[in-house]
């Protein structure tokens, strides 16, 4: 009866950790996206003011009008790039509130190959799908699994800018649904992948460094794991690991 009672109040005191820290991080939240907001303001006015000023260099032939024209689309680059971070950075802030419904994941990954598979073939790049029969159900956010998976996509489709396979792997291993992504591209070096999931660690000139970090929040946030392994000038595999929904009495 004591241990009954102890396990009941140690599970009470981790909910409300829990939900302390989910206030925490919904406060945290909400001050981002104001951050955001009040740099994307000025940011737009930026933007449309140098628009307006090209247009009435347009077409300039003094040299230094077309000088004056190369330094706005320069300051034009930037302010696009800064809009992207943002773009990225309230997505890694966001993580967080759910809509969980029960998905058969190959069901789900064979509806995002028949999607991304036009775009994928104009690069030259096949998709191999193996994805297993009958896997039990798992819960995720459609909406935003679904963007952590073509955020994987996009990075395999850079490491294979002269084409390559693409493979796509369901099934069930220790109570778990994994899915693997794997492609044929140029690979990242050790040093690297030791940092590709710390939020704005990039190799990439003008990336956030978001991208692989936001995939690894989502993952989390339906309290699973995801793993890279790598070998240069062969490829990059991704493995993800879904807990099985429990079946209903």
């Amino acid at each position: 009866m004591s241990d009954m009672t102890n396990t009941s109040s140690d599970n009470s005191t981790l909910n409300d950790t829990e939900q302390e820290l989910r206030a925490r991080y919904l406060e945290i939240a909400e001050l981002a996206g104001g951050l955001a907001h009040e740099i994307r303001n000025p940011l737009s006015t930026i933007s449309l003011n140098l628009g307006v000023l090209r247009e009435e260099l347009d077409g300039a032939d003094d040299p230094r009008d077309q000088r004056m024209v190369k330094r706005l689309a320069a300051i034009q680059t930037e302010c696009d790039r800064l809009e992207d971070f943002l773009n990225d950075f309230l997505q890694f802030a966001r993580v967080m509130e759910l809509n969980f419904q029960a998905v058969d994941v190959s069901e789900f990954v064979s509806e995002l190959i028949e999607f991304i598979k036009p775009e994928l073939s104009q690069q030259s790049i096949e998709i191999s799908p193996h994805l297993g029969t009958n896997l039990p159900a798992v819960q995720i956010d459609e909406a935003l699994f679904r963007r952590g998976l073509l955020n994987l996509t996009r990075n395999a489709q850079q490491a294979m800018p002269d084409g390559g396979v693409l493979e796509f792997q369901t099934y069930l291993a220790d109570d778990q649904v994994v899915l693997e992504i794997i492609d044929t591209g140029k690979g990242i070096p050790e040093n690297v992948r030791e940092k590709i999931f710390d939020p704005f660690f990039s190799t990439k000139t003008g990336g956030s460094g978001l991208g692989l970090p936001t995939v690894c929040k989502i993952i989390e946030a339906h309290q699973g794991e995801i793993q890279c392994a790598s070998e240069i000038d062969k490829g990059t595999r991704f493995r993800i690991t879904l807990p099985v929904l429990p079946k209903s009495d």
